[in-house]
């Protein structure tokens, strides 16, 4: 099965490390990030869970759950835990899935033959409330994720989830926004009272509209 943006993210019910969990049922009506990783005991993927870790206020501003996944058991789990709470300084209080039988690693396409056979390609995952899939990015072994764009990328597609906007390149939370196509130039000003500039007819930029 491959997975595309707008694809209705498969529910699982499966062991965590904290226990049993119905992914639905977790995220309830916010939103979500999932994310895999080869195996515990991993040097990058410590860092990352760590990481995660740390930001947890960040995600929690954004009504965001997080939940990894491994193939290793929920036991291994719970001892590489211990490892990331050390060596980060962090507490990890969110579940580690333990996927031993892959079931969960195929059906999410977290399995890249060419990379590995077995093991699952480090993919993260964000998941609106509507539990459609509204970002995938897949990192090689090699390289750990950039939370900040992860943090950015959120913050991006909740704007634009509730605006008639999108964001330009390189953009952050505060700057301005790209107006929709979509809307008339003479319209603009009833939609968006602060302003705008027009750089071209087809491109319209406006002051964040919910700052």
């Amino acid at each position: 099965m491959s997975l595309r943006l707008g694809d209705k993210a498969p529910n699982f019910t499966a062991q965590t490390s904290q226990g049993e969990i119905n992914l639905y049922d977790y995220l309830g009506d916010g939103w979500g990030v999932l994310f895999s990783h080869p195996a515990d005991y991993t040097p990058v993927c410590t860092t990352e869970l760590g990481r995660t870790a740390a930001l947890k206020d960040e995600f929690a501003k954004r009504n965001t759950k997080v939940l990894a996944l491994s193939v290793d058991s929920v036991e291994s789990h719970k001892g590489w835990i211990n490892d990331i709470n050390e060596t980060q300084n962090v507490e990890v209080d969110f579940p580690i899935v333990a996927d031993e039988d892959r079931k969960i690693a195929e059906e999410w396409d977290m399995i890249h033959p060419n990379a590995s056979v077995s093991a699952t390609v480090r993919s993260l995952f964000i998941i609106g409330p509507d539990k459609t899939i509204k970002l995938i990015i897949t990192y090689p072994a090699s390289t750990g994720r950039n939370f900040q764009e992860v943090l950015r990328v959120l913050d991006s597609l909740q704007l634009t989830a509730y605006h008639s906007v999108s964001t330009p390149a390189d953009w952050k939370d505060g700057e301005d926004v790209v107006v929709s196509t979509a809307i008339k130039s003479e319209d603009i000003p009833a939609k968006f009272p602060k302003g705008y500039t027009e750089v071209k007819p087809y491109l319209r930029l406006t002051p964040q509209p919910n700052k």
